[in-house]
């Protein structure tokens, strides 16, 4: 791993990790995973879409950079774009699409090597968000094969899992606490998380 390693998170309030009384979410604990030697800049931010990433990504990222450093992107988005508001979606599923593969050409063009965390679902959503966050989700991790970019699911797992629900349930209805955190980091440490991590600087 390079010793110059610079990783942006960037998404909703997920990424930020809000619930967590520990103030870690998964960013944070996945980071304590990851070694030493690592700048990380979490900028999640509470309720944004996949529109309210793309639009400042790249302003919030170039500030940021340093010379000689190993720069990497994490995106998770999806989860908010799929809420409906008055009979309509925040976001259409095609220009999310179009918002995660512009953020990924963006990504090459930077020479910055980008990974995909999948929406987690909304328990208080119910089933019909759940359906379009999973749909959503397919289409996402088929995109990121078609760019060599990996792809973390996460919908369906936590949907299902027992720690998740019960502190979403126990909690605002869409974050867990740190048992639901934790959960979430583990999928992603044991999907390409690390082989992701140890690959040559581009």
């Amino acid at each position: 791993m390079n010793e110059n390693l610079r990783i942006f998170f960037f998404g909703d309030s997920f990424v930020q990790g809000i619930g967590d009384p520990e103030f870690r979410g998964w960013v944070g604990r996945v980071l304590a995973e990851t070694g030493r030697g690592i700048t990380a800049f979490n900028l999640g931010i509470r309720r944004n879409t996949s529109d309210d990433v793309l639009r400042r990504c790249w302003t919030e990222i170039e500030p940021r950079l340093a010379p000689d450093a190993d720069h990497r992107l994490v995106v998770s988005f999806g989860s908010n774009d799929a809420v409906e508001e008055n009979g309509v979606v925040r976001v259409d599923p095609d220009r999310c699409l179009d918002n995660l593969a512009t953020i990924l050409d963006g990504a090459r063009q930077r020479a910055i090597a980008p990974l995909i965390v999948g929406p987690p679902p909304v328990v208080d959503a119910g089933e019909p968000h759940l359906r379009r966050t999973t749909a959503l989700a397919e289409r996402m991790a088929a995109l990121c094969d078609t760019h060599d970019v990996p792809f973390i699911a996460t919908t369906t797992t936590l949907a299902e899992d027992p720690i998740w629900r019960a502190e979403v349930l126990a909690g605002d209805g869409a974050h867990p606490a740190g048992g639901g955190y934790r959960r979430l980091a583990e999928i992603v440490l044991a999907d390409r998380w690390h082989d992701w991590i140890a690959q040559p600087r581009r």
